[in-house]
């Protein structure tokens, strides 16, 4: 599970910094591959950090078992690592050809929980114990020791990691680490993610940043691409129940690019400039209330509707007495 600690309400910035290895001779690039690593590498980085992986290793599994997030596992059901059901599996199932016909495959509701499936796969099974005896440096060792342990049957599973790890020197990520503490500066705490050859004199280059705004007197952040309240709560370090509670939904509510999140309670009402709002086509009460940081109950009572309204283009609601 996450460990969450108190929010920093000065804000949270995330940076990635990595120098490339010198002289190393490099195969020819998959631009799919390279787009599904800057898409993912974060999360594997944090992956590594919960549960000892080698994002090296979550990575190139990643690449290979979902070719690069395009194989049909992935794109119905989010399972970017072939993980069948097993007898244990509560959860979704998508069923596919593999080793034999028709076998049960685990489907995700998004791919942040197949990153976490994979690692608590590995991380709580016996068949894995012993590659966590290895340095979290050595990708070999994993990756042979993933083909040994039998997580495929594909005899040239091993080497085919090593392959994807080095031509995309993914290895670099397995030295990431990320700082608890580091300068506040400008409203914006910085968490830096660095390999040790990192010059410290230069500025990182900023890779995901979250930036705390406000309004309503209230901090909040916004959404970035295939973000989640959990994914949220990690980097906020904020109990992710807190954060729900905040802003007044359920754990498996979606969010879209742009979505607000608030990291305080919202207000009764909406600041004294905002009057009354014109409801505009795709949005709903609670995007409405979240746009204006307000709770939900008080749009309710204010325009005396019922929880059966559904707002329509051009409707009118006020957001403040």
């Amino acid at each position: 599970m996450k460990r969450h600690t108190r929010l920093f309400f000065t804000g949270l910035l995330l940076a990635v910094n990595f120098l490339p290895v010198q002289g190393q001779k490099r195969n020819a690039k998959n631009p799919n591959y390279e787009q599904y690593i800057e898409k993912y590498k974060i999360l594997a980085i944090k992956q590594q950090h919960e549960y000892k992986i080698p994002a090296s290793i979550t990575l190139a599994q990643g690449l290979l078992e979902s070719n690069a997030g395009n194989s049909r596992l992935a794109r119905l059901g989010n399972n970017h690592f072939g993980i069948k059901c097993k007898p244990e599996w509560r959860g979704g199932r998508i069923y596919h050809d593999d080793d034999e016909k028709n076998e049960c495959f685990r489907t995700y509701k998004s791919v942040e929980e197949s990153y976490i499936d994979h690692s608590l796969f590995l991380a709580k099974r016996k068949y894995y114990v012993s590659l966590f005896d290895l340095d979290i440096h050595d990708y070999k060792g994993w990756a042979h020791g993933l083909q040994k342990c039998g997580y495929a049957t594909d005899k040239s599973y091993g080497p085919k990691l090593v392959g994807l790890i080095e031509t995309y020197e993914l290895y670099k990520y397995d030295k990431a680490r990320i700082l608890d503490k580091t300068p506040i500066i400008d409203d914006i705490y910085e968490i830096k993610i660095h390999t040790p050859e990192t010059d410290k004199r230069r500025p990182a280059v900023v890779n995901w940043r979250r930036r705390i705004l406000k309004t309503n007197e209230i901090h909040y952040i916004e959404a970035q691409e295939n973000d989640s309240y959990e994914f949220i709560a990690y980097d906020t370090r904020m109990k992710l129940k807190r954060l729900l509670k905040y802003n007044e939904v359920t754990k498996d509510h979606k969010l879209k690019e742009g979505d607000r999140i608030y990291l305080q309670g919202k207000r009764r009402y909406a600041s004294k400039d905002n009057g009354i709002h014109v409801v505009k086509a795709g949005e709903s009460l609670h995007s409405i209330s979240q746009l204006y940081g307000m709770k939900l109950n008080s749009l309710y009572k204010l325009n005396r509707i019922k929880e059966s309204y559904t707002p329509k283009p051009g409707d009118t609601l006020k957001v403040h007495k």
